[in-house]
């Protein structure tokens, strides 16, 4: 076990001697001015389409009785303004697509301190969203303020079925295909808690990705188009079977598509990024065919 998460062999590391020492801050409860600011801004959740969901159902079942239903989608069309889901408030632990939502909350804090991120956690950040690496997260989940401050920043986000590990689990953070989809929209779409230069810096972290992580949601992009994206991978030390995630941003059939899928209890790493890869494959198509 690392200090967030028990960490396959294909998680990226740096090494602690590439950092310099630093000062763990935390950070004091958001004021009632910054909490109806932040409420004010909350993007809108939207309505689900009766024929998107059906549409999305129908593809989705035969995928998720097959896995003994460990695994959940949910989908919002920004380009039609549909929203769709199976199995969207099952719970599943992150693994490393949490690092997104610890850069949104210090990416926030920084805001409503007036001060922009460090050059040392802007650094960190960047391997942390492109290499996934684990010290980075641990470093940054501890600059954050810990799980406290996480929760507390998720409720302003509207994230309400998503539990901060304790301990410095971060990776054993708990939610929900519904939240993770919540989090995407804080990420693109405006309006949101965060600025649009804040939102500029996580997707542009989210756009390059190392190579051999540009698995899970982006199988569902158009040939040649740009995609987003945070996996997650982690193998349960008591069962040896794999926890497989994937939340972003995809074009597919031209349609500009929020995307999570979460997965558990798969037999290995890549049986996993199969399922997750056919599954958000099959939720794009049953929602651009709902409004072809």
């Amino acid at each position: 076990m690392t200090a967030g998460v028990a960490k396959p062999t294909a998680e990226k590391r740096v090494t602690a001697a590439g950092r310099r020492a630093k000062t763990v801050t935390t950070h004091a409860a958001a004021t009632p001015a910054a909490a109806a600011q932040a409420a004010a801004a909350m993007p809108v959740v939207k309505m689900v389409g009766s024929s998107a969901q059906q549409a999305l159902t129908a593809a989705i079942a035969p995928l998720a009785r097959a896995d003994d239903g460990q695994v959940a989608v949910t989908v919002d069309d920004l380009t039609t303004g549909t929203e769709a889901a199976y199995g969207g408030t099952q719970d599943f632990v992150t693994a490393s697509i949490v690092k997104a939502d610890i850069l949104s909350t210090l990416l926030y804090q920084a805001q409503q301190s007036g001060r922009p991120l460090s050059s040392q956690d802007e650094a960190l950040a960047t391997t942390m969203i492109e290499n996934s690496d684990n010290d980075a997260a641990s470093d940054l989940y501890a600059d954050a303020g810990g799980p406290a401050a996480i929760d507390q920043a998720n409720r302003l986000f509207g994230l309400t079925e998503t539990t901060a590990g304790t301990a410095g689990m971060w990776g054993l953070t708990s939610t929900t295909t519904d939240d993770q989809v919540q989090l995407l929209r804080l990420i693109f779409t405006q309006p949101s808690v965060l600025t649009d230069q804040s939102q500029d810096y996580l997707q542009g972290l989210m756009s390059h990705v190392e190579s051999d992580q540009q698995w899970g949601v982006p199988a569902a992009a158009d040939d040649g188009s740009p995609f987003m994206v945070k996996n997650g991978w982690l193998p349960d030390p008591a069962t040896g079977r794999w926890e497989i995630n994937s939340i972003g941003q995809v074009v597919h059939d031209g349609q500009r598509m929020l995307i999570a899928v979460l997965s558990e209890g798969n037999d290995t790493e890549h049986s996993g990024i199969s399922l997750v890869e056919s599954v958000a494959q099959a939720a794009a198509g049953a929602m651009a065919a709902a409004h072809g």
